[in-house]
């Protein structure tokens, strides 16, 4: 089975603005469609910021609140111009968190986590907006059937194994957890097995129960 890629998995066609919509539609918008942030676009629809909820709650929580002095800080200053916006334009934050279409699953799950991200906004070659990739989006990933992962590794891993041939090696998949049984000659042979199974979209934890005759990971061993 290929590999899934973020075009895969992502949301599409994927909620947008252009910089000039007022304020009010844009609250509008995200509470139709039940969304937490829309992207905004050019022209050529390449993403140049974010509205989130965040961005929009700025003018309801600094309400009442005098101008920034000259020595405050630029974040206030930033949050200050938020809470007198009056467009998609003037409220948006202008970082846009985007990745390719063809980038692996496992990179967009990593950029999730380490930078802290609840989305990213999918791009095409020309940096065109085409979708929106969400946590739950990559999530999807654990929905895979047991059966289907289970023919899966015994397709692309066991078959693949000259020492797993005449079925020395079998495959049982419950919840997504994978118990390899068998014998190999090495305990590497065994261990790359494992490895291998633990790569393939869906799998949640393999307990490896292949058996060994020799441990080659031990020292003076070739």
């Amino acid at each position: 089975m290929p590999r899934p890629t973020v075009g895969d998995l992502m949301t599409h066609p994927v909620v947008s603005v252009v910089k000039t919509m007022p304020f009010k539609n844009l609250v509008a918008l995200l509470a139709r469609h039940r969304i937490g942030a829309v992207p905004v676009v050019d022209e050529q629809d390449r993403p140049i910021g974010v509205v989130s909820e965040t961005d929009l709650l700025a003018k309801e929580a600094q309400r009442g609140d005098r101008m920034p002095s000259a020595f405050a800080r630029a974040r206030r200053w930033r949050w200050w111009g938020k809470s007198r916006a009056v467009t998609a334009e003037t409220v948006m934050t202008r970082r846009v968190a985007v990745i390719g279409q063809d980038e692996p699953v496992p990179v967009a799950a990593h950029r999730l986590v380490h930078e802290d991200l609840r989305r990213l906004y999918v791009v095409d070659g020309a940096g065109v907006l085409v979708g929106v990739l969400a946590r739950r989006d990559v999530l999807r990933v654990f929905l895979r059937p047991d059966d289907e992962i289970a023919r899966t590794v015994e397709q692309e891993v066991l078959a693949r194994c000259r020492w797993a041939e005449a079925g020395q090696a079998r495959a049982e998949v419950a919840d997504g957890v994978v118990t390899l049984t068998g014998s190999a000659g090495r305990r590497s042979e065994a261990d790359r097995v494992a490895r291998l199974t633990e790569a393939i979209p869906g799998v949640v934890a393999v307990v490896n129960q292949v058996r060994f005759t020799v441990d080659d990971r031990l020292p003076g061993r070739p």
